[in-house]
């Protein structure tokens, strides 16, 4: 028996949760760009818990922009699927099995733009949503006219002008945006591509005032892991146990957020926020990315050199570790929240720090250490690079468990090079491949024969830091100690050590 909404009531599994027959009937009221795994996991999500609390009544049709892929899952199952939301939050188990409702039909950019168009002529439109990956998010020369146009904010552009005409420019037809791409200031970066799209297209100054006074595009950060599809073991085992078949079934962890910078206009019309703490509308929504990159991004970044020498393949694995999971915390409350550049307070930063803790310790998500070292120094300059800096801005030592993920990513980072060019990293007799577009850097430093010429050679080194980190008083002898007890010993004494502190 495949999901779809003519079969819902045979459907009989406790504790499921089953959309109820009257949303079906709800109208739509979202446009949203993207059938990924993200937007169901999260978007899609909130607008369908908000469905079955009565508060936000209404659904999204979805635009399938891509070529790849089909909609005929979407199709064959009323656009119906199962979220299951499985792991950790406040130290406490959490197992749940929801039918999302949230999509009412999945449209093709490519052979069903007419059927969006007229979506975009729709009173009940209220807001766009996006996902398009951050590549979606660029300026090309594209015509509107287009059937349909090329690139999203072409598309965006012709569904706007399409409603500005159809309802003559009134004001409370202007739309909500809301990107959800992973890069700053989304909102903003879409609406500036979209003005120099209508400039470039010679659409007349009404629409444009129309445009920039009655459109809301909003800066959005996501966060929320969402792998999709199960794996062919957990698949089968839920369609088992649920009597149905759903090739649409999506596992996401407990944590969601949606920061998202708004006013009380835009609070007004998002109203899924209502039912959900995921959901922050805020005049600026900063703190929540500083929060993300340094807490989250700057933790894991400086914590999985530590990991993979000591030999833990995932997080999970690694969290399991008394020692680790106690260095782990330690370098994010001890070091890593007080240098976050941004006034961020103590309660809400150890608040973030306890959701990150219980996402890492989430067995239902496998997050390998060896994935989470792609493109190693770049993430350290990005997210580890502005925390020690602030760190020296009021104190004149080394932070020591910074130091030593500092000295850990440096011996992770020692290679040979192979036939084929490739960077080849080995520890405890296993060979691993360095992915860094800076690996030779590190491979030609670590010709040098002293230890200390290969430390002091790599922190002296402003391409790569835009910083000489030897100047930091103290910290080249720090990691210069820790990288010689790593070299010598390996890095499980050192944890060991620093959980007996």
């Amino acid at each position: 028996m495949i999901l779809s909404r003519y079969n819902l009531n045979k459907i009989s599994v406790p504790e499921l949760v089953l959309p109820a027959e009257e949303v079906f009937e709800l109208p739509e009221r979202v446009l949203q760009f993207g059938t990924g795994v993200l937007l169901r996991g999260l978007p899609d999500y909130y607008i369908d818990k908000a469905n079955r609390a009565g508060v936000f009544n209404g659904r999204a049709v979805v635009v399938k922009s891509t070529d790849t892929g089909s909609a005929t899952d979407f199709d064959r199952q009323d656009s119906l699927y199962t979220l299951y939301i499985k792991g950790i939050e406040n130290g406490e188990g959490v197992d749940e099995q929801i039918v999302c409702s949230a999509i009412s039909r999945v449209l093709s950019a490519g052979t069903d733009w007419d059927s969006i168009l007229k979506v975009a002529q729709s009173p009940d439109l209220q807001i766009v949503i996006s996902n398009t990956t951050e590549v979606g998010i660029q300026l090309v020369q594209d015509d509107i006219r287009k059937h349909p146009p090329v690139s999203f904010p072409g598309k965006l552009l012709a569904i706007l002008y399409e409603r500005y005409q159809t309802f003559k420019g009134s004001a409370d037809s202007g739309l909500v945006i809301v990107p959800t791409e992973l890069i700053v200031d989304n909102g903003k970066k879409l609406e500036a591509i979209v003005l120099e799209l209508a400039h470039l297209n010679k659409l007349e100054p009404a629409f444009m005032d129309w445009l920039e006074e009655h459109n809301h595009f909003c800066n959005s950060l996501v966060d929320r892991i969402v792998p999709g599809k199960p794996d062919a073991k957990l698949a089968a085992d839920l369609e088992s146990k649920s009597g149905y078949q759903d090739d649409l079934r999506t596992v996401s962890e407990v944590y969601s957020l949606w920061a998202i910078e708004g006013d009380e206009h835009i609070k007004n019309v998002l109203l899924f926020a209502q039912v959900d703490k995921g959901v922050v509308i805020v005049p600026n929504i900063e703190i929540f990315r500083e929060l993300k990159l340094r807490l989250l991004n700057g933790t894991h970044t400086l914590s999985c050199a530590v990991a993979f020498l000591s030999g833990f393949r995932t997080v999970k694995e690694a969290m399991d570790d008394a020692a680790f999971s106690n260095f782990i915390t330690q370098l994010m409350l001890r070091e890593i929240a007080p240098a976050i550049p941004y006034d961020v307070d103590h309660d809400t930063a150890a608040d973030f720090a306890g959701k990150v803790l219980d996402r890492f310790r989430n067995p239902y998500i496998e997050h390998q250490w060896i994935s989470i070292s792609a493109q190693y120094s770049s993430k350290i300059k990005m997210r580890v690079m502005p925390l020690l800096l602030n760190h020296y801005q009021s104190h004149d030592n080394a932070p020591a468990l910074f130091t030593f993920g500092f000295a850990a990513f440096l011996r992770f980072m020692k290679s040979e090079k192979n036939a084929e060019g490739k960077f080849i990293g080995n520890v405890n007799g296993k060979d691993y491949t360095i992915t860094d577009s800076q690996a030779e850097v590190f491979y030609n430093a670590w010709q040098k024969t002293e230890l200390h010429d290969v430390a002091y050679t790599l922190l002296a080194d402003k391409n790569l830091w835009d910083a000489d980190l030897t100047q930091l008083k103290g910290f080249k002898e720090a990691v210069l100690n820790q990288l010689q007890q790593i070299v010598a010993n390996g890095t499980q004494d050192i944890l060991l050590k620093e959980a007996t502190v």
